[in-house]
Parts: structure tokens; C-alpha cells; sequence
């Protein structure tokens, strides 16, 4: 059975009451680890786990109170974290409610824990007085309603399992490497500002060069004539071997290939990006594990635009030239040095 009609994708006009495949976020909004503590045996990010406090329990056990009430809802994966819950559910078949509105019950159900907690630190706090009264007294809890965001391609079910599965792994190999995951504004690759994600010292390396395949090598290889293509491509990972660092922002199928190869063969990467790096910002599965590796430098031109879905030709065009500007501008300053 193909996955459409095994998940019964959203589709517009269904108001959200139809069947549909659903990521659900609820968030700590003072990030404070109030929900579970992150495990990190022999500090080795793979054997990471979060062991969840009692708050964190009731944010869990009120999923399957859900799940009671809407039998129509299964819970595909969940995942809690010492700030924030991610889970992804199916609703099976469609329902007289609302999706937002049974997510909106779930998070009037966890705000009353939040309540709890809430009143059970401010007695705690209260009964420590100084001679200006008490000391303090906490913040609510959850005052942000949950994410909800429907799934509505085919491949984004196995990507999201995946990495709401994958969450305390990412969470481990952030704090062991913090410098690779914070963003970093101000970078000047010759006259150009880039804001970054990643190693930055990859810009320090000798030799660079651009992964760019023209459209008349696939025009041509559309056409029966792929020898053109497939030596361009086999060129960057023989360039990479040799120790240049590719630069691109890797945007078509045959450019994502080639990247997919440099990433698999462990060899550094600069990817340009479309869009800016939002608060939190980390990057997907492989892209992930080489940042933490130390081999993956993310660099964009651009602020963080929410919403953004799609990269104009005109944004295409334009990170190619920089890719370009890039290679040229370090290459020379590695001249110059000799």
C-alpha cells in the first residue's frame, strides 16, 4: 500500500476535522529544564536518554487521556525533553472536532499541572523570607498554546519520526560541542556578511571550489548524453579526497547527490543557505551529525523569514554567485599567504 493511502496525508478543505498525520510541539516558553533531565552515559550522545521529572510524567500521561477521549487519535511517536515535547500523531479517520481543538483540550489538561507546579514552588519559595518578604515567585508554566503542523508530504512521516525519536541524541552532541551549534553573526568572507552555524575554522582550510551542475549537463543527460554530468559530479568527491573543501548551496537533485557522498565520505562542506537561522536553530539528520563532527560550516546571507517554503530562481542564482565569490575570495587569501 503506498503511503498516501496508508496515512491518509491532510488535504485542503478539511478544516482539520479530516484523517491526517500531525507534529504537535508544546514548549516550556522560559526553556527551562522543567520537564526531564538529559542522561548522557560515558558522555557518548547515542546511549542519550531523558529521565522525566514529575511534571514531566503528567505532560506524558495526559497524551494518553487524548488518546482516551479521541479514539480516532493514535500517538505515532513522542518525545519528551527537559523543555519540550514533540509528538506525531494519526488521526485515523475524521472526527466531529477539530484536530486544534482536541490539542487545545490537551493543552488545558497540561496547563493545570503547570498551575500545580506553579503554586507548589511559590509555597516553597514563600516559606524562605528575608526580611523584605518573600523571595520570589515563579512564572506559569506552559502560556503558549502547542505547534501544530500537519504532514502533508509523503516522505515527511519517516523524517519526523526520526527525529522526534532522535531528539535527545541531538540534544547530547549539542552540549558536548556547543561552539558548532550556536550562531554566529558578522562573518566577512570578502566584502560579503554571512551569519553561520557550523565550523567556522573550515574557513581557514587551502583550497576551494564550487559544486554548481549547469543545466545543459542535465538538459543533456535528459537526453541520453549523461557522460558530461557524471564526470562533473565524480570530479567534486575526487577534489574533495584531495583535501578541497566544497561550497555550494546544493540545490539541485544532482547537487544534493553529490553532497549526500561528500557527507557519507566525511569530507568538510560549506552549504549556503535560502533562508536565516531561527532562536534554536539546528540542522537534520546527516547535516547534523557532520556539524557535530566539525566538517559542515552553514553560512546565509539572509535574516530568518518564518513561513519561508520556497527558493526563488532568483535566490538560486544568487547563492551561486556567492559560492563563487567565496572560493575566489579565500582561494586568495591562501595565495597571498604564499
Amino acid at each position: 500500500m503506498e503511503e498516501r493511502e496508508q496515512w491518509h496525508w491532510q488535504e485542503e478543505g478539511t478544516a482539520w476535522r479530516g484523517a491526517g498525520v500531525y507534529h504537535v510541539t508544546l514548549t516550556v516558553p522560559s526553556r527551562e529544564p522543567l520537564l526531564g533531565t538529559l542522561v548522557l552515559p560515558e558522555n557518548d550522545p547515542s546511549q542519550a536518554r531523558v529521565e522525566r521529572t514529575p511534571l514531566g510524567n503528567a505532560v506524558v500521561n495526559e497524551l494518553y487521556v487524548m488518546c482516551n477521549h479521541y479514539p480516532e487519535i493514535r500517538i505515532l511517536q513522542f518525545c519528551l525533553m527537559p523543555d519540550h515535547l514533540h509528538a506525531v500523531i494519526h488521526v485515523t479517520r475524521a472526527m466531529e472536532t477539530s484536530i486544534r481543538s482536541v490539542v487545545r483540550g490537551y493543552w488545558q489538561g497540561v496547563k493545570k499541572h503547570g498551575r500545580a507546579y506553579t503554586l507548589s514552588v511559590a509555597s516553597e519559595l514563600n516559606s524562605e523570607t528575608t526580611n523584605e518578604g518573600p523571595v520570589g515567585y515563579p512564572f506559569p508554566v506552559f502560556t503558549e498554546r502547542p505547534f501544530i503542523r500537519p504532514l502533508s508530504r509523503r516522505r515527511q512521516l519517516h523524517t519526523m519520526i526520526h527525529y522526534v525519536k532522535m531528539n535527545p541524541q541531538r540534544l547530547a552532541a549539542k552540549r558536548l560541542k556547543p561552539g558548532f551549534f550556536r550562531v554566529q553573526n558578522g562573518i566577512y568572507i570578502g566584502s560579503r556578511r554571512y551569519d553561520a552555524v557550523g565550523n567556522v575554522a573550515l574557513l581557514m582550510q587551502q583550497r576551494f571550489d564550487t559544486v554548481h551542475v549547469r543545466s545543459t549537463m542535465v538538459k543533456a543527460a535528459e537526453h541520453g548524453d549523461d557522460q558530461q554530468l557524471r564526470n562533473y559530479m565524480n570530479s567534486r568527491v575526487f577534489m574533495a579526497r584531495k583535501g578541497v573543501v566544497q561550497v555550494s548551496p546544493f540545490i539541485s537533485p544532482q547537487e544534493k547527490r553529490v553532497m549526500q557522498v561528500l557527507l557519507q565520505e566525511g569530507h568538510p562542506v560549506i552549504l549556503l543557505a535560502d533562508n536565516g537561522f531561527r532562536e534554536y536553530y539546528k540542522p537534520s539528520d546527516a547535516l547534523f551529525q557532520a556539524c557535530a563532527a566539525g566538517r559542515l560550516l552553514i553560512l546565509s546571507p539572509w535574516l530568518y523569514e518564518e513561513g519561508k517554503r520556497h527558493i526563488s530562481r532568483a535566490e538560486c542564482v544568487a547563492l551561486n554567485t556567492m559560492a563563487d565569490e567565496i572560493c575566489q575570495s579565500l582561494n586568495a587569501v591562501e595565495t597571498t599567504q604564499l
